[in-house]
Order: C-alpha cells, then sequence, then structure tokens
C-alpha cells in the first residue's frame, strides 16, 4: 500500500473540491425532495381524483388520472433512488438525474392544465436541478487517490 501522507494541494492527483460542491448537493437533495412530490401527486391522482382543477379531458394529453398517478409515482421513485446516488457522486446517477429531471419537467407541463401552480414549481425545480448536475456535478467526487 502506497503512504499518501506526503500528497500536497500541489500534487496532479489530488484535486480539492470548490465551493460549487453545493450544488450539486443542493441538486441531489432537491432530487430527493422532488421525487416525494412527484410520488404525492401520483398518489393524489391515484386515490382522490376530484382535487385537480379538471377532469382527464382537459388535460394535455387525453388519458385517465390513474395514468397520471402511476407516471408520476414511478418518476418520483427513480427521482429519490437518483438524488441519493447524486450524493454519493456517482456518473450514472447524474446521467440519469438529466433524464429523470427533463423527464419530470416534461410530465408536469403535460399536467399543468390539472394544477397550474404546483406543476410549475416542480418545472422550475427540475430546471434548477438540470442546471446543478451539468454544469458542476463532477466537482462532488474529487479524485483522492
Amino acid at each position: 500500500m502506497a503512504d499518501t501522507s506526503h500528497r500536497t494541494a500541489t500534487d496532479t492527483r489530488y484535486e480539492e473540491p470548490t465551493a460549487w460542491t453545493g450544488w450539486v448537493v443542493f441538486g441531489g437533495v432537491m432530487m430527493i425532495m422532488l421525487g416525494a412530490f412527484q410520488i404525492i401527486e401520483g398518489l393524489v391522482a391515484l386515490f382522490h381524483q376530484g382535487f385537480y382543477l379538471v377532469g382527464p379531458q382537459g388535460l394535455v394529453v387525453d388519458v385517465n388520472y390513474n395514468t397520471w398517478g402511476w407516471v408520476h409515482t414511478i418518476i418520483g421513485v427513480v427521482a429519490i433512488l437518483t438524488g441519493v446516488g447524486l450524493l454519493a457522486g456517482n456518473m450514472a446517477a447524474r446521467v440519469v438525474g438529466i433524464a429523470v429531471a427533463f423527464l419530470s419537467a416534461l410530465v408536469n407541463l403535460a399536467f399543468i392544465s390539472a394544477y397550474p401552480v404546483w406543476s410549475t414549481i416542480m418545472i422550475t425545480l427540475d430546471v434548477i436541478v438540470i442546471y446543478a448536475i451539468i454544469v458542476h456535478g463532477r466537482e462532488l467526487k474529487a479524485d483522492y487517490r
């Protein structure tokens, strides 16, 4: 085993995380929260369909609320798992995180007529998460070999 006690900050294999690492932690935590919000939205669509402003015919995509509920719930579960992976600095979680946030924004855009304010907030948070992952994603996992 190699002795690593002599390494300094000038060693090219040792990268100190920057202050932007907080953006990635924020993105991971927000991904977990967005997943929880998606699950709540899905469960409401599944069990309390009268809650939303329009019926299934008034949605951008003409499907029933059971389908919407399952779509939101599945996106939510994947988002929570991805958020945990982001906090661990996993590269695959970064790729999946961008895809899930994009899909979440797209689904909420299609759901916007049923619950406009909530969908707008979710889309905004999805865009912020995508920014955090794309611009600062690699800074969370520094190479300490």
